[in-house]
């Protein structure tokens, strides 16, 4: 039993640790397509210019955010190491759709495979060459495939029967495709089952229909916001570092930037879902209900003039939000985390040093790294650290 939770605590360390690197790129990135739409209009990715540069930008930054939280929870399991396998992980991750659920099964993956190459015994004089040639070619090789052909077609079916079956809803009731799409939407956040749930607002917009698309606006608004929203009226359900979060959260929510919840909602899946889920199927139902249409396929509340009732679509997501902030309050409890516990957005250095230094002593691997310290606070350790090895 103690094995098991010990183990339980070195995958959530490791999963927080991945999740505080990625937060960077999720906020960079998010911030610059943010400014994009706002002064480049809703079609600014199709369009040249400064501001199509700057949107270009901030995809780049989203871009890697997936292979970012893949490299660096295989590296928290694995060390050094585990790095390359981790990154290809999360990168194949985002070309394949499976979204960041993905990317946390194949840097967990990669990690403990690395764990275990790095057992091998070779002859000396071979040694050397085990983490800078032998580990880095078999993890790639094997999380190339297992992300291909274990994780890839799977989601890729999940993607498509998805798809199918909200287009047979289309024409049912209304508040049941509502309940449906928004949970959707909600659930992975840029994975096959999000991605399918906008795949069908964008056929429906292209045969004019553009009530989904509403729903699809208010779903995907909903999550930063409702985040945002909890962190303002219940601060002790959050660390400090989290509710300092709580702009980023506004200009996602803002912007019809998903991404920034997925730092929470990673750190704390089994809690931050399903309250995401809940509000953001609230959100489409009454969109639906009310009417809703959104002659857009993004920007959130940028291109709200083109929105058929603005303001009915403003209280619809004030609702929506609301109601994911009231799930989030209810679930999440009020523990140490408040004092100053692990965060998936602060607390860096305490929690990547303590979780790859237990991984190395629990698991009696060789050490690779001369850092003995990883307190990332610190730039002048690791770099120095980095410069001996």
């Amino acid at each position: 039993m103690n094995r098991a939770k010990e183990e339980g605590r070195e995958l959530m360390q490791a999963l927080l640790t991945g999740v505080s690197y990625m937060i960077p790129f999720v906020v960079a990135g998010g911030i610059l397509i943010a400014l994009g739409f706002a002064f480049g209009g809703i079609y600014v990715g199709d369009g040249s210019g400064f501001w199509a540069d700057v949107y270009a930008w901030g995809q780049a930054s989203m871009g890697l955010m997936t292979a970012v939280l893949g490299g660096y929870i295989a590296y928290a399991l694995a060390d050094k190491p585990a790095i390359v396998g981790g990154f290809v992980a999360g990168a194949m991750a985002n070309s394949l759709g499976a979204g960041f659920l993905g990317a946390i099964i194949g840097g967990i993956a990669a990690g403990y495979l690395v764990r275990q190459l790095k057992k091998i015994r070779l002859p000396a004089v071979l040694q050397s060459l085990l983490p800078v040639l032998i580990i880095p070619v078999v993890s790639v090789l094997i999380i190339g495939a297992f992300m291909q052909y274990v994780i890839g077609v799977p989601f890729a079916w999940l993607n498509g029967t998805m798809q199918s079956w909200l287009l047979n809803m289309s024409g049912g009731a209304k508040v049941v495709l509502g309940i449906v799409q928004g949970a959707m939407l909600a659930f992975d956040m840029g994975g096959p089952v999000n991605k399918a749930a906008y795949a069908f607002a964008l056929a429906a917009a292209e045969s004019g229909n553009w009530a989904p698309m509403a729903a699809n606006f208010i779903a995907s608004m909903s999550p930063p916001l409702g985040l945002g929203v909890a962190a303002l009226i219940a601060p002790k359900r959050f660390t400090k570092a989290e509710r300092g979060s709580m702009g980023g959260l506004l200009v996602g929510g803002v912007g019809m930037i998903t991404e920034f919840a997925i730092p929470f909602a990673a750190a704390n899946p089994f809690r931050v879902i399903p309250s995401l889920m809940v509000g953001s199927a609230f959100g489409a139902s009454l969109s639906y209900i009310a009417g809703l249409t959104m002659q857009a396929p993004h920007g959130g509340l940028f291109v709200l003039p083109l929105c058929n009732r603005p303001l009915m679509f403003l209280l619809i997501l004030l609702f929506s939000a609301l109601v994911t902030a009231g799930m989030l309050v209810l679930l999440l409890p009020r523990s140490a985390r408040a004092e100053g516990g692990a965060s998936a957005v602060g607390g860096l250095g305490d929690l990547m040093g303590s979780s790859a230094m237990a991984t190395r002593s629990a698991a009696g691997e060789t050490d690779f790294d001369d850092i003995e310290t990883l307190d990332l606070d610190t730039d002048e350790q690791l770099w120095s650290g980095d410069q001996n090895n």
